[in-house]
């Protein structure tokens, strides 16, 4: 079932009774949590626009002084994007029934994620030992919000990681375990892409015209 037809799914009807015994038991477990997943990064995605809006419109302003350049964002986002390539990994393996390489693959990503967040405190703090920082810098208000706000959905996905790292020791269900693999994989990569963007538009140097074209304000 697509998530069109789960949503305008009818359970009082008779007919879709019988096409909801298709899918009982663990089927329509898999497909609720994969369903609210996406609409988990929908509500995301429109978290994120917003923000991006509201930098675009405070730009604008006169009083706007970009935030300097933090090289050690570069490294970080390298550092993201090995942790969705080792989740990358995870899932490939565990559909092969490699579980020592999906292991691997899972430890690796989680690893990564954790030397990111440890890379973004450490820009924090570069930030604020710069000579010409300025708290009140609305530049750099944003950056701390539009920073931590992405820290914060990577320390949520770390849960549902430890989670999915607790299930592959010992006995355990393949199937369960390749639908949380999965699951993982495509939140670190929907965050990873989140991160681009943001660092594309924010970080990488003066992107005024093309971040206010993309807001609709210019």
């Amino acid at each position: 079932m697509s998530m069109f037809q789960q949503l305008m799914a009818k359970p009082w009807a008779a007919d879709q009774g019988k096409l909801d015994d298709l899918y009982a038991g663990g089927a329509s477990s898999r497909l609720a949590k994969k369903l609210a997943l996406r609409v988990f990064l929908a509500v995301v995605t429109v978290l994120f626009t917003l923000l991006v809006t509201a930098y675009g419109g405070r730009m604008v302003y006169e009083d706007w002084r970009p935030a300097p350049q933090v090289n050690l964002l570069w490294a970080n986002t390298l550092v993201l994007i090995l942790s969705s390539a080792a989740l990358q990994w995870a899932q490939y393996s565990v559909r092969r029934g490699q579980m020592d390489a999906m292991r691997v693959g899972l430890l690796a990503g989680g690893a990564f994620t954790v030397v990111f967040l440890f890379g973004q405190v450490l820009a924090w703090r570069q930030l604020a030992m710069m000579v010409y920082f300025d708290v009140t810098n609305p530049a750099i208000a944003f950056f701390y919000l539009i920073t931590g706000v992405h820290g914060v959905h990577l320390l949520g996905g770390l849960v549902a990681w430890g989670r999915t790292v607790a299930k592959v020791w010992g006995d355990f269900e393949v199937a369960k375990v390749r639908q949380s693999v999965e699951l993982c994989t495509v939140y670190w990569h929907f965050l990873l892409l989140v991160w681009l963007v943001l660092f594309g538009l924010l970080f990488t140097g003066n992107n005024l015209d093309l971040l206010l074209k993309l807001c609709g304000i210019r």
